[in-house]
């Protein structure tokens, strides 16, 4: 897949593997590429936890950073960081009526760790500890939205708006600390709304690149 992605004129490609030897993939990938290569460490953190024999409900923000430290230090140039999943975001999602509810893998995990462990997200807790690392390797973050609508039904309603109002807070933060910043976005909407996601997007997260999901 990296050969035919870099072939057909790719800028950046991302290892999103869930199972197996994830770091060992991701070497593999890093030696092959000629391109830069993103990663959502939540994905490797969950593989760990369940090698451990533990439940993700039980991760914490030490096991996170190891993970973020070691892809980091491999040579990743970007990560994707669901920090946008807080509480009360997730409590707008849940005030409404979505059909597809959290579609987002680790905006899923994030969810429900909050509400098994009655706690702030602690991506969002730690963020100036994760925006160190970051910064110490010359690795950009990507602002996951993971309450981002799965369904052209769900487009721009309260969960979306809530988490880029605060992933906006998050970029200035990032930029303040020296790590460059991309937002994930807008999910699923209807063609007529691309355009009015992109200049929300915008507004809120001063003018950072946009990447597209869903659309």
């Amino acid at each position: 897949k990296l050969r035919v992605a870099i072939e057909s004129g790719a800028d950046t490609v991302m290892d999103l593997s869930t199972g197996g030897d994830v770091s060992g993939y991701r070497r593999k990938i890093l030696e092959a590429s000629t391109i830069p290569l993103g990663t959502v460490p939540i994905y490797e953190a969950a593989v760990e936890m369940t090698r451990a024999k533990k439940s993700l409900m039980d991760m914490r923000i030490s096991d996170f950073l190891r993970v973020i430290r070691r892809q980091a230090e491999e040579g990743v140039d970007y990560m994707t960081i669901h920090a946008g999943v807080t509480k009360d975001s997730v409590d707008s999602l849940l005030s409404q009526d979505r059909i597809l509810g959290i579609t987002s893998r680790g905006g899923s995990i994030i969810a429900h760790w909050i509400s098994h462990n009655k706690k702030e997200n602690p991506l969002y807790e730690y963020y100036d500890e994760i925006l160190d690392i970051l910064a110490e390797y010359n690795v950009a973050i990507s602002l996951g939205d993971g309450l981002r609508p799965g369904s052209i039904h769900d487009a721009s309603d309260r969960g979306q708006v809530h988490e880029m109002l605060i992933l906006g807070k998050l970029a200035r933060r990032a930029r303040a600390k020296g790590v460059q910043v991309i937002i994930e976005g807008p999910g699923h909407v209807p063609l007529d709304l691309i355009a009015d996601n992109m200049r929300l997007e915008k507004s809120l997260c001063d003018g950072a690149p946009y990447y597209v999901l869903g659309p």
